[in-house]
């Protein structure tokens, strides 16, 4: 591999801003200095032209469905698309069929994206009402290392991993080692909020009932179960796709009791708000729900503060077939990869979100969480994982490039194009184009240290 020396770069991180130059030697990054650089011998030099240069996005939460829903998606065409969004490593989520619960279940996945994924790769363990004596002898034998987190479903979604016993919620709780992530909905706060709906609306529920029915309520109350153990036991509790304004501020006080305690969001509630059901109808149907513009403008302000650690776009493929769908029928999840670097750089003027906060949210908090060896940091000796941003170019988002066909953003005009990715030293996106093929590169394993959480 050619050593490169990439100049004239805006280098953002998660603490600073400033011109400068990296240099690239093999699959690490070998210096990174303001100014013009060292003279580096036999280097490639690359002019960047005063665009920004971070490190690759590492998306911790993604749903490829692979294995038992390739329909939708799979490693090889969303990690291909993830990669046109500027993210160079993934963790994908354990609500596949069959579901990640296993330590077989991890070794299958980690095999298929071996063969085909076109990005780093790594992913998550599911807990179940069961499986909690496994997962404690996983990381007693070592396996800790072979997987991200520990997720655990408080609210039904895609796949049916609900954990719903409290003895069960208190054995995950009890886990030193790993980070245990939630997706924070009541149960029986949803049921009876669809019973509701089904009574005004018989089959017929307008997908405007969505946030009444996956209320702000249902999230609130679990939220509040969820940081009370994480207090009260110490646990590592990473907290996913927060909707509401009323769970920032909790987050914002258990923090002070516990600083394990991290909150992820999406841009999805970033950018969309209630308003957009009546135009979109099932293309913008997630679970949680997109609630109040009140609540888009919490998160924001909750993003710029530190509150919200981390992006995760929650990209959740369904065909376009299924979406259109009357509301029941209609499965909950989006496309969105692709979509969430540049939604950032669009709101961050507007909503004082500095650069280096999307680099510490989008990269470097994802690492120190998940324990990740040696990426998401611009250091010596991390892999050369990158993105070069325009900030102010402007594009309109396409549906094409996700194997379902579509995306939530179709039509929308943002700014923040990515137009350089490399992937451990290699370039594979190259004038916003996919470069596979025309350089061979090989994404990795990602090896999370065996005692992430702590």
């Amino acid at each position: 591999m050619s050593r490169k020396l990439l100049t004239n770069a805006l280098i953002v991180t998660g603490s600073s801003s400033f011109k400068g130059s990296l240099a690239i030697d093999g699959e690490r990054i070998s210096g990174v200095w303001p100014g013009e650089g060292l003279p580096f011998p036999g280097a490639e030099a690359i002019d960047l032209g005063g665009r920004i240069l971070m490190a690759g996005m590492i998306d911790s939460h993604v749903h490829f469905r692979e294995p038992g829903m390739t329909w939708k998606a799979d490693i090889a065409s969303e990690s291909a698309a993830a990669l046109e969004g500027g993210v160079t490593s993934f963790i994908d989520m354990p609500n596949t069929a069959p579901p990640t619960v296993s330590a077989e279940a991890i070794e299958d996945k980690l095999q298929r994206a071996s063969s085909s994924s076109k990005a780093n790769y790594g992913f998550h363990l599911g807990a179940t009402n069961d499986n909690v004596p496994r997962i404690k002898e996983y990381l007693d034998t070592g396996l800790g290392e072979r997987f991200g987190g520990i997720k655990v479903f408080m609210g039904s979604s895609t796949g049916n991993m609900l954990v719903d016993r409290d003895e069960s919620l208190e054995e995950v709780f009890r886990i030193k080692g790993k980070p245990v992530l939630v997706h924070s909905e009541d149960e029986g706060l949803i049921k009876a909020g669809l019973e509701s709906a089904r009574q005004a609306f018989g089959d017929n529920i307008p997908f405007g009932c969505h946030p009444t029915i996956r209320s702000r309520e249902a999230c609130i109350r679990s939220t509040e179960r969820a940081l009370e153990k994480a207090v009260r036991l110490g646990t590592s509790l990473h907290i996913l796709h927060v909707s509401t304004a009323e769970e920032v501020d909790m987050i914002r006080e258990a923090k002070a009791s516990n600083p394990h305690i991290t909150a992820e969001t999406s841009a999805n509630y970033l950018w969309f708000s209630e308003e957009d059901y009546s135009r979109l109808l099932g293309k913008v149907k997630c679970n949680p729900a997109v609630k109040a513009a009140s609540d888009r403008e919490a998160l924001r302000k909750a993003l710029a503060e530190g509150i919200i650690d981390t992006l995760g776009s929650d990209h959740a493929p369904h065909l376009l077939s299924e979406k259109d769908r009357p509301y029941i029928q209609c499965p909950s999840g989006l496309p969105s990869v692709r979509e969430q670097l540049p939604v950032l750089f669009t709101l961050a003027k507007e909503c004082g979100i500095p650069p280096e906060r999307i680099a510490s949210a989008c990269s470097e908090r994802v690492a120190e969480i998940f324990k990740i060896e040696d990426r998401g940091r611009l250091a010596a000796g991390c892999y050369a994982d990158l993105v070069v941003i325009d900030p102010d170019k402007e594009f309109t988002v396409k549906g094409e490039g996700y194997k379902c066909g579509w995306s939530p953003y179709e039509g929308t005009v943002l700014k923040g194009k990515v137009e350089m990715v490399w992937v451990n030293g290699r370039l594979a996106v190259n004038n916003s184009t996919l470069n596979i093929g025309t350089e061979q590169f090989q994404p990795q394993p990602l090896r999370f240290h065996p005692t992430a959480g702590q």
